[in-house]
């Protein structure tokens, strides 16, 4: 009977010491390792109709499967889904493939909150500053929501704009069997989309993108689990009757439950090639500006949590981060940042270099050309 009482005690106290150690800004629990596509430039024109059946998407490769928000180590997603993307003068082509046995959609409203249905998500950061970035989400009845945001959720309030809107942008959706209809088994879905960079050049330095230029980017599908009732798709609920948590696959994994940490996504590189034509591939390398912004990065998460626990900024948060520098490449002058009670600027270079990279408290992270 005594050791009941200790396992009960011991159960009590677990919980409780559980939630002391649980990190005050939660952060991504994998290694930095973006996930890489080369975008070709197609022969002809694309049609956007949903059916992904032009010659130029039959030639380019798919993205890798998508696997679990947090790691491809967590359990296989139930449905496949994969992507391929296109670029000419005018647009960025987005296409993607859902497996899907029960194909249901409810939202017809433009910008409303398309999550709550299954979908497809595509998010864009030109310059991987980790601001200023897009997002659109897209359902089974062709609903969008397109917002932009200024900065991440993580950093502060009201950053997304909802009425911002894609001028111009073209979507179509292919259902492979029949929608909102629990009497049959469908086979997927096909989304088509082309964005035109004139809708995000209004913010960018240059469109659209230079030969070799390398975007961050990802894909993200949301997947409710339901039930049927009364002939009706319904989801699931737990036993208080709030919804079960929805399953989120993406095509670059982000470490942890959250889609809005920018520096997680993958890296497109953008070619001036066709396959068609040309039948080449170009490898892409991680360049040491990435490996760079990554170290940079471990310094925000750290700052982030420092001053969540202490109301201040560490004077020296890389007193225990390790770097591992590229090869070849010298090791950089010592790092220096710059503190104020509400606000820092942490930066370093490498000697022989005229570019120095930063962070900020807002996550921010970039390169600046020395004068």
């Amino acid at each position: 009977m005594r050791y009941l009482h200790v396992l009960l005690l011991l159960l009590t106290i677990l919980p409780i010491c559980a939630a002391e150690k649980a990190p005050l800004f939660p952060v991504p629990q994998i290694p930095f390792k973006h996930q890489r596509y080369i975008c070709y430039r197609p022969l002809d024109p694309v049609v956007i109709d949903g059916r992904l059946d032009d010659i130029d998407w039959n030639v380019v490769p798919w993205t890798t499967p998508f696997v679990d928000i947090v790691s491809k180590d967590m359990p296989k997603p139930r449905f496949e889904t994969r992507a391929k993307m296109l670029w000419d003068n005018d647009y960025l082509y987005i296409a993607a493939e859902m497996e899907e046995p029960d194909l249901w959609a409810t939202l017809t409203q433009r910008d409303a909150v398309i999550f709550h249905d299954n979908d497809f998500e595509v998010f864009i950061d030109p310059d991987g500053d980790t601001h200023n970035y897009y997002e659109l989400e897209i359902n089974a009845l062709n609903t969008v929501w397109d917002l932009f945001l200024l900065k991440s959720y993580r950093d502060g309030d009201k950053v997304a704009l909802d009425s911002w809107d894609i001028q111009g942008l073209k979507t179509a959706v292919h259902l492979n069997g029949t929608l909102n209809d629990p009497s049959d088994r469908d086979k997927g879905w096909t989304v088509e989309i082309a964005i035109p960079w004139k809708a995000i050049g209004q913010l960018e330095d240059h469109y659209p993108p230079r030969d070799g230029d390398i975007w961050c980017m990802n894909f993200s599908r949301v997947e409710w689990k339901h039930d049927v009732i009364d002939g009706q798709y319904v989801k699931s609920k737990d036993d208080k009757g709030n919804p079960l948590p929805e399953d989120n696959w993406v095509w670059s994994p982000q470490g942890l439950v959250a889609m809005h940490y920018p520096e997680m996504w993958g890296n497109i590189e953008f070619s001036r090639q066709n396959l068609r034509a040309e039948g080449v591939s170009v490898r892409i390398t991680m360049g040491y500006d990435d490996e760079v912004k990554d170290y940079l990065r471990k310094v925000y998460y750290k700052e982030k949590e420092y001053y969540l626990a202490n109301g201040k900024y560490d004077p020296n948060p890389w007193h225990d981060l390790k770097f591992t520098f590229p090869p070849k490449i010298k090791k950089p002058t010592k790092p220096v940042i710059e503190i104020t009670s509400r606000s820092y600027i942490a930066h370093f270079s490498y000697p022989g270099e005229k570019r120095t990279w930063y962070t900020n408290q807002e996550g921010r992270t970039w390169v600046e050309e020395n004068k």
